[in-house]
Formats: structure tokens, sequence, C-alpha cells
């Protein structure tokens, strides 16, 4: 990420790098992001009822006004580093292709990352199970990528040890993650992050139903932020809104195979839209899916298999880079491309951009969604 303050997993900033002030700033917001979480905390904690948002410090409340500064965002889909992938990270430099010039570009970049991290761990009773060693993060690095979530169905592959790994060897490496955490507080906690003067906040979510009730979090197992828990997501981004210029929800949700989004995503994105999201960005589906305006917040409903494993659903792909003004979304543009023979994604010209663009055509006349946004 370029000129930008993180607050990196576990939300504390120790980077020499990093002004001492900014240091007490950021620290004074995580004592109050942290601050309702003690040995009594409930085994799934909600904000009372009733209760407004918790504000930030004085020194670090959203200001009345976003800064005018215009900032370039970045967002991906599915990655992870198994199978015909693994060889990639033998060098993590140019693991990402292409791709990764344009997301070095941005001013904040972000995936999903699709695995555990980890060597250990049991595998849990599902299908499908990717784990990667930790090199995947200076891959990750390489291409410019500042965050990563891993509030997906594949995080827990490998239990409740795998996700611990994952934890600890992203905070050893200095990746920023969303999405999962030690307790339900941590894991449905925001990044925040400072670009040119913008603030963002970043929520991790997944609506993905495999082994949810397992999977969750409470204040005493680690866990993902689930996207069915409607109240804690609701709540999670009304934190966000109180502490950033632009909020940003990024879900792991969908019908694998399936173009068009489910009443589920739907349901949820109206949810968080009126929560405060201001973007709203989607994986899991292994298809593109299309986007718009829901009212005031843009919504991205499926970005596809990004640097992927083995043959999916489709092999289409591409890189969503959007700009924000004022807190807004001024433009957006989809770079399509192809999931290679080796799972790079590759940028495509020609019939092939042609094809991608008509499947994409197809795909937004079932969002339900407005081409600009609600004045």
């Amino acid at each position: 990420m370029r000129n930008a303050l993180t607050c990196p997993y576990p939300r504390a900033v120790t980077s020499p790098r990093v002004p001492r002030a900014a240091r007490l700033t950021l620290a004074l917001t995580l004592v109050a992001a942290l601050a309702a979480c003690s040995a009594d905390e409930p085994a799934v904690w909600q904000q009372p009822a009733g209760t407004p948002p918790v504000p930030a410090p004085a020194d670090s409340a959203a200001p009345s006004s976003p800064p005018a500064e215009e900032i370039t965002l970045a967002f991906a889909g599915d990655v992870h580093f198994t199978g015909r992938t693994l060889p990639l990270l033998q060098n993590p430099d140019t693991a990402f292709g292409p791709y990764a010039e344009q997301l070095r570009a941005a001013d904040f970049a972000m995936v999903n990352l699709e695995t555990a991290v980890t060597d250990r761990g049991t595998p849990q009773p599902k299908e499908f199970h990717f784990r990667a060693p930790t090199t995947a993060y200076a891959a990750i690095q390489a291409a410019g990528i500042d965050l990563v979530s891993i509030a997906n169905n594949h995080t827990l592959d490998y239990g409740q040890v795998g996700l611990l790994d994952t934890l600890d060897s992203a905070k050893a490496a200095g990746m920023p993650i969303v999405g999962a955490g030690h307790t339900t507080t941590e894991a449905y906690a925001p990044h925040l992050v400072t670009v040119k003067g913008v603030r963002l906040a970043v929520v991790g979510l997944s609506q993905v139903h495999e082994l949810k009730e397992q999977w969750k979090p409470t204040a005493t197992r680690p866990g993902i932020a689930m996207a069915f828990d409607r109240k804690l997501s609701v709540a999670a981004v009304q934190q966000a809104r109180a502490q950033a210029d632009v909020v940003i929800a990024f879900m792991h949700w969908g019908t694998e195979g399936q173009g068009c989004p489910n009443g589920d995503q739907k349901s949820i994105a109206k949810a968080l839209s009126e929560a405060g999201a201001d973007l709203i960005i989607g994986t899991h589906a292994h298809v593109l899916l299309a986007d718009g305006f829901l009212g005031g917040a843009y919504v991205h409903y499926g970005l596809g298999n990004f640097l992927w494993y083995s043959t999916s659903k489709s092999t289409d792909t591409g890189l969503l880079t959007v700009t924000i003004k004022d807190g807004k979304v001024k433009t957006r543009k989809f770079t399509p491309g192809v999931v290679s023979a080796n799972g790079q994604p590759k940028p495509v010209t020609g019939a092939a951009l042609t094809a991608v663009q008509g499947r994409l055509e197809q795909a937004a006349r079932c969002t339900g969604l407005a081409q600009s946004p609600a004045p």
C-alpha cells in the first residue's frame, strides 16, 4: 500500500516506520474498540439493543466530511497456493503474474485468501481442504496486496490449530488480515487504515453456511466472522462507520457456479448498506457476477477465482479498480482476465475479452442494482 498507516492484526502498530503519535492514536482506538471485552464476555457478543455504535476517541473520530483526496482501491477474488499454484511460491515476487502491476499501482489492494496457512491440523468433515506455506504471505505482499480477508469456508479446513497458525503466521509476516480472530470481538473487528488522509474501515464476513456452527467464534473459541449472524454483522459495520470515512464490507457469499446473486446476498447487502457500508465486495461463487449501486452503496456481487489451484466453474477472472472521492465511489473499472494453465490470472484481449464482457453483461441483468448511485 502506498502512503498509508496500517493497523494490522492484531490491531496493534509496532513498526518503527509509523510515527509514535500515530501509534498512540491507533492504540487509543484499540482500547475503545476492546473496552467492552472482558472475562465476562458473552458467548456471542452483541452490541446492546437500542444503543448507537460506540464512537472512537475524540482525536480519531471520523471527521464531519471526508478528506477531498482521491484514492484508488483494487479488489480481486479468491487466492490460494496449492496444486498447480504451489510452485509459484518458488519465486514469490512473480507469483501473481501481470496483474501485480495494477495491484501495486493502487493506493490500497485486497483479495480473499482462500486457505489455511499451516502445515498442521486435522482435516475437517468437508469435501475440499486447502492449506499453504507461510511463503504465501511473501507472494501476496510482493504483489502489492495490503489486506486479505480470511472470512471464508476454507480458513478452518484444518481446524482451530490451522486457524491459529494462520493468525500467528500473518502477524509474524506483518500481513494485515480481517474476518477472523481468537474471539468474537476480534473476528468482527474492522481493519483500520489511513490512505492519503482518507480513513478506511474494512469488515470481512462469510455467508457460507457449511460448518457454520462449528466455525463461528465465541468468547473463548477462535473462528471466522459469519454474515448469517445479522446482528453481529450490522453492528460491525456500524462500528466501522463511526471510525472511518469509507467503509468496505468484503463478503464471501453466493451460490457456486451461479452468475446471479441469491436472496441471502441481496438481503445482507441491503442490511449492510443501511448500516453504513459504502462498498460491498464479494467472492466465492467461482464465476463472475456483476456490479451496481444499492442506494448510495456500491456493490460487486462476485469477483470469481483469481489465483486458483485447478479447474473450476469458470476460468473468467479480473481486477476491480475503484476510485474514491469525497468518501464516495467516483469511478469503477473491471479489467477482465482468465485463470491460465498454471493458475495465474492474466488479462485478456480480442475475442477472449469480448466473450468475458458478454458474460458480464448477462450477469448484470439479474443484480437488481442501479448503474449509478441514488442522489
